[in-house]
């Protein structure tokens, strides 16, 4: 009589998704434990849309939607080395070449009296603050005009080049800090016939006779790159000392390094007296 009930109680419920009751929520059977304790679990499944998904997965519209995103996050640039660097011309609109053109150095346009800057923190090396430059000789010493060098702490040597004027009390010795005045912008050297501009250089310490050292021997527009666009830890020292220990302290000058020789002007002759011409007349 029992299992008749049984059978009936189950003939009466209506067909569900895998033998489960179309009626929803549903409660599933009590589960024993082995030790006779009946704990009560409920399990309760979600009505389904008429597409037969589940209807607290979709929105209202049927769409699913993203959460909206905050403001993005601003990450500093990585740390590339001990030393900070600045841009070597300060308070100017700037531009500057990218390519190599004749030395491994680069002309920053800028205008007149614009700041050169230290680029780093270190050592007035040398200072020029006579213009001997004549187009007539193009001596390769006098090329750069007035000019400041610097030894960085990197241990690096920064050249500028064409100035204007040097900034009082820079001097050789003297201890300058990274973006201190050095000096301002100008046109002497050979950039008389052009516009005003800033010789930017790249080398490592010689003696002052090596001066085609002086004027260029690392490319320097990455550098410069990543100082104007706020990475200011990016460190020439690694180049420049692997290309020292490549080519020696004093590699041998390889481009514009013979002067134009001076033109001989012409000797005037002194006139000479011409003898007097003596004309004897016959009488006749």
């Amino acid at each position: 009589m029992a299992c008749a009930l049984l059978l009936a109680g189950a003939c009466s419920q209506q067909a569900g998704v895998a033998g489960v009751s179309a009626e929803s929520p549903v409660t599933a059977p009590p589960a024993v434990s082995p030790t006779g304790a009946t704990p009560v679990v409920t399990a309760t499944i979600p009505e389904r849309g008429p597409s037969g998904q589940a209807e607290s997965d979709t929105t209202p519209s049927g769409r699913i939607e993203a959460p909206e995103g905050g403001k993005p996050v601003k990450v500093p640039p990585p740390k590339l080395s001990a030393h900070t660097y600045t841009f070597p011309v300060q308070g100017c609109r700037v531009s500057y070449q990218r390519r190599l053109l004749v030395l491994p150095k680069t002309t920053i346009w800028a205008g007149k009296g614009c700041a050169f800057v230290a680029p780093v923190s270190g050592v007035v090396d040398e200072v020029n603050t006579a213009n001997r430059w004549l187009p007539s000789t193009d001596a390769g010493p006098d090329r750069e005009g007035r000019f400041v060098t610097i030894i960085g702490d990197d241990g690096v040597r920064y050249l500028g080049g064409h100035l204007d004027s040097v900034a009082d009390g820079i001097r050789p010795g003297v201890r300058v800090g990274g973006g201190q005045l050095l000096g301002r912008v100008g046109t002497s050297g050979n950039a008389r016939s052009t516009g005003p501009n800033l010789y930017f250089a790249i080398s490592w310490k010689t003696g002052s006779r090596y001066w085609w050292v002086r004027r260029g021997m690392v490319n320097p527009w990455s550098y410069l790159d990543s100082w104007l666009s706020g990475n200011r830890t990016l460190s020439p020292r690694e180049e420049t000392l692997a290309l020292r220990a490549r080519v020696g302290e004093t590699p041998r000058c390889t481009v514009q390094c013979s002067a134009k020789k001076k033109p001989v002007e012409p000797r005037e002759e002194p006139e000479r007296e011409e003898p007097p011409v003596v004309i004897t007349l016959t009488p006749s």
